[in-house]
């Protein structure tokens, strides 16, 4: 039996320790579900692990494109699928993380044939967008899809205009509808949730940007300010040093939304990761051998 142990949760609850504790233990490869670390020019903002977690196990799908690249969960599914058939040849067991749970689902079950692109839906929200601002295209797809519109990044307007796109064309069904099982996966998937009370995730999420700030995150952002519009930086972390550049916010102000923001994209985290019953939750400051402990005696590790 081929398995991937899938490890989720919120931002900053220290996926990317146990990813690594668990890939040594375990002789194996980690697979990257974080579609904020594929980017190459996005490093410090993205939390991106250190050289030298990177050189402890190999890793994929790290800072593997370029954000001038197209690259979108469909193509992901199929990198992962060609990647996995390879490793599987010489591991039993692969390591997969990420914080991003459409990514962690498409890996593991399959990703549904969406609507593909409609370029007179997409002219007229981008139109509706430049004249009546974002807040329209928010409106819009809290009444097509309450439910994704409490998870989504209600900022991030290429993905609400992507959303609205393909509710448009659906027929009345829903993204949980869409986004299902398209066909039998050829391993079984174990998942690993780490989690923890919300004042001490949020202490976690503030002190990882102040982190981020003192590594250099302002003049990553500095230097890819010319390029704002491009889909992959409609990034919290960017998006409000962005708006710093342009005198809108001043530098404390910035930084404060980085953290509120961060702190809200942690919350739509759980909101769909709780939505998978079979996850194994563990609280952050975990004792790995309990998790070694389950999965020895639930999956004969």
């Amino acid at each position: 039996m081929k398995r991937i142990i899938a490890i989720t949760g919120p931002t900053a609850s220290g996926k990317t320790a146990l990813s690594i504790k668990l890939a040594q233990t375990l002789n194996t490869e980690i697979i990257s579900a974080d579609s904020r670390q594929f980017y190459k020019e996005m490093r410090i903002g993205t939390a991106v692990p250190e050289p030298e977690e990177l050189t402890a196990v190999r890793h994929h799908f790290i800072q593997h494109k370029s954000i001038f690249e197209d690259y979108n969960v469909g193509d992901y599914e199929q990198d992962f699928l060609q990647l996995t058939k390879k490793l599987f040849q010489g591991k039993d067991t692969l390591i997969l993380v990420g914080g991003s749970g459409l990514y962690i689902d498409t890996a593991c079950k399959g990703l549904d044939n969406l609507p593909g692109k409609n370029m007179q839906i997409r002219r007229e929200l981008t139109s509706e967008l430049n004249k009546k601002g974002i807040e329209s295209l928010q409106k819009q797809l809290q009444v097509l899809d309450p439910d994704y519109y409490q998870i989504i990044d209600r900022q991030n307007p290429h993905r609400l205009i992507r959303a609205i796109e393909i509710l448009r064309q659906a027929n009345g069904k829903k993204m949980a509808d869409l986004y299902k099982q398209k066909s039998r996966r050829d391993f079984e998937t174990i998942y690993i949730g780490l989690t923890g009370e919300r004042s001490l995730l949020y202490d976690r999420i503030n002190r990882r940007v102040d982190i981020m700030i003192a590594k250099g995150l302002i003049d990553e952002a500095r230097k890819l300010y010319p390029h704002k519009e491009l889909n992959a930086l409609q990034t919290v972390g960017y998006r409000e040093l962005f708006s710093y550049f342009e005198a809108q916010y001043d530098l404390d102000f910035a930084i404060s939304e980085i953290k509120k923001n961060t702190r809200r994209f942690a919350k739509r985290q759980l909101t769909w990761f709780r939505k998978n019953p079979v996850i194994k939750w563990f609280d952050v400051a975990y004792d790995f051998n309990e998790i070694m402990i389950y999965l020895t005696q639930n999956f004969n590790l």
